[in-house]
């Protein structure tokens, strides 16, 4: 790579701690999201020395209403990967407007893709895929499980998915796809279940619990999935995908637990089981062997590590985090 990398998504949980590892390496970097950045408790690479943030640069830029002046800013810079969280990316909510998830997630990356293809600068593009597209599965699943969304969302995604199979088919695309198990890790959006978990603990909130529970999931940490995600961006061949997981499954209400004994409260007091989301996932268990065998690498993070750096992050930041959204806000 010539040390250049386009990231777009760059507010996003997953893209601001993409950003993060790659400064840490050196690389200058462009982000882009349609939004302007959030506050620094939100943005991992605002946590850097002055002087490694000045490897930075940011674009706010919409892809669906700004694709020109997206590709503009490309052009100038010449990225040799460019990587892509950006994506409607709520599960529940995609049963309530599913035309503003196929909108983004689909015709919005195609044109985007359609773009980046002519690009006589690009070496690599790694989308930024999801699980989900393969429904509710049984046992570990590697990374030739067919297709089966169950939602709006995974439905939007997988098509995406396949769309990049043509291009990749047709045109030679550089494209090389990532699945990650649940990410989480200071800094996250706070109504993932672990910094909500967290908070709602701390301000005495009752913690609404899904269906009780009973989904397994393998929590990663983000840097795990970043220092993956760069590795695949320099080294892994096109036209492949790879699943970044840990090999610990755990249920949400052990998660809960989990949290709650690290935090000295009462499991029973914390929660009040509700009724599950339509169309959601029992488990989808990643195998990860092709990544590690491949790139050598591996996921370094214990899941009680992470948990305990997370609450650390909201103890630090409580008092900017208490009156900031705790629910997801949706924006067409």
């Amino acid at each position: 790579m010539n040390g250049r990398i386009a990231v777009v998504g760059s507010n996003s949980f997953s893209g601001a701690s993409f950003v993060r590892t790659c400064l840490e390496q050196g690389l200058e970097v462009l982000g882009t999201s349609r939004s302007a950045e959030p506050a620094p408790a939100f943005l991992p690479y605002r946590w850097l020395p002055t002087a490694q943030q000045k490897g930075f640069r940011f674009l706010q830029a919409d892809l669906n209403l700004d694709l020109d002046r997206l590709m503009a800013a490309f052009d100038e810079f010449k990225p040799a990967a460019v990587v892509n969280f950006a994506a409607q990316g709520m599960v529940a909510q995609s049963w309530l407007h599913p035309e503003h998830w196929y909108q983004t997630n689909v015709i919005g990356n195609v044109l985007f893709h359609q773009r980046l293809r002519l690009a006589p600068w690009l070496e690599k593009y790694v989308h930024v895929s999801t699980p989900e597209v393969y429904g509710s599965t049984s046992g570990t699943i590697d990374e030739n499980a067919p297709f089966n969304p169950s939602t709006p969302y995974a439905a939007s995604r997988a098509a995406c998915d396949l769309h990049l199979r043509t291009f990749f088919q047709q045109y030679n695309f550089p494209v090389t796809w990532t699945r990650s198990a649940n990410v989480y890790g200071p800094g996250q959006q706070l109504y993932r279940i672990i910094p909500r978990t967290i908070l709602f603990i701390k301000l005495g909130r009752k913690l609404s619990l899904h269906g009780g529970g009973h989904s397994v999931r393998s929590f990663i940490h983000i840097d795990d999935v970043a220092s993956a995600t760069l590795a695949i961006a320099k080294e892994a061949p096109a036209g492949e995908t790879f699943h970044l997981s840990t090999s610990r499954f755990v249920s949400i209400r052990e998660l809960v637990e989990m949290i709650c004994r690290m935090m000295g409260a009462d499991f029973s007091k914390v929660v009040e089981v509700t009724e599950d989301r339509p169309g959601k996932d029992a488990a989808y268990l990643l195998d990860s062997t092709k990544a590690r065998k491949t790139l050598g690498w591996t996921d370094t993070v214990a899941l009680e590590t992470g948990v305990q750096a997370t609450i650390d992050w909201v103890d630090k930041h409580f008092e900017e985090l208490r009156h900031q959204p705790f629910d997801y806000i949706h924006k067409p």
